[in-house]
């Protein structure tokens, strides 16, 4: 028994279109979140001040020493051998006519002024900076022991945490002396939502990292790239 050839069902299927601008923000709705939250208060009950920890630089002091010591030791060495009857060693009478007969707006003289004048701010900086800038103080808890975590650390630390969160494909945290700045990227879920965890759970981590003076927070939410 055949089919009358005029009976045949001619619907059409449902095509499903595909939302978004073109974007790649795709049918999640947002690229990047937008809400505008309060920044939240990342700071503990016992935050205070504590000065950085200061660096025994080494190396520039190294240096500077080894420099002193070949130029005082050549020096040193010519003087007594002219008293010795020696004639002058010929870069020490070079320098000492250099110096006599060169102007003071000679360009020569002026460059290598300029050198020194910027070794010598240098090394004052040296000087009076504390340095270790990696290092971030922790609150003191007995007040003969300081103690500092080191800005790898702490980044790892609240890395670890935001990880955890539901939807967080990857995350970027970068610690600062004054701000955590935190890049993640969520493949699933509302990128609103997302964000406020991550605002709630990482608030919480700098809390718990025992910090002298907690950072503040900022936290950036958006989709991954389309492959390809």
């Amino acid at each position: 028994m055949s089919e009358p050839q005029g009976s045949e069902d001619t619907r059409k299927t449902p095509v499903l279109e595909k939302s978004g601008d073109g974007d790649g923000t795709g049918a999640l709705g947002q690229s990047a979140s937008a809400a505008a939250y309060e920044p939240l208060d990342t700071t503990g009950d016992e935050d205070g001040r504590q000065g950085r920890f200061w660096s025994a630089r080494r190396i520039p002091a190294g240096i500077l020493a080894l420099v002193l010591l070949v130029a005082a030791g050549a020096f040193l060495y010519d003087v007594v051998a002219v008293r010795a009857g020696r004639t002058a060693l010929y870069w020490r009478t070079w320098l000492a006519r250099q110096l006599a007969e060169r102007p003071l707006d000679d360009t020569a003289v002026l460059v290598g002024a300029g050198i020194a004048a910027v070794l010598g701010l240098w090394l004052l900086v040296l000087a009076a900076t504390p340095g270790l800038r990696d290092v971030l103080p922790m609150r003191r808890t007995h007040a003969d022991v300081r103690a500092g975590l080191h800005r790898g650390a702490a980044a790892t630390a609240l890395r670890d945490r935001a990880m955890e969160i539901a939807g967080v494909q990857s995350v970027r945290v970068r610690v600062k002396r004054r701000k955590v700045d935190v890049r993640a990227l969520a493949h699933f879920r509302e990128l609103d939502d997302v964000r406020a965890d991550l605002d709630t759970t990482l608030a919480d981590g700098i809390r718990g990292l025992g910090l002298s003076r907690s950072p503040a927070l900022s936290v950036h939410v958006a989709r991954p790239g389309r492959k390809g």
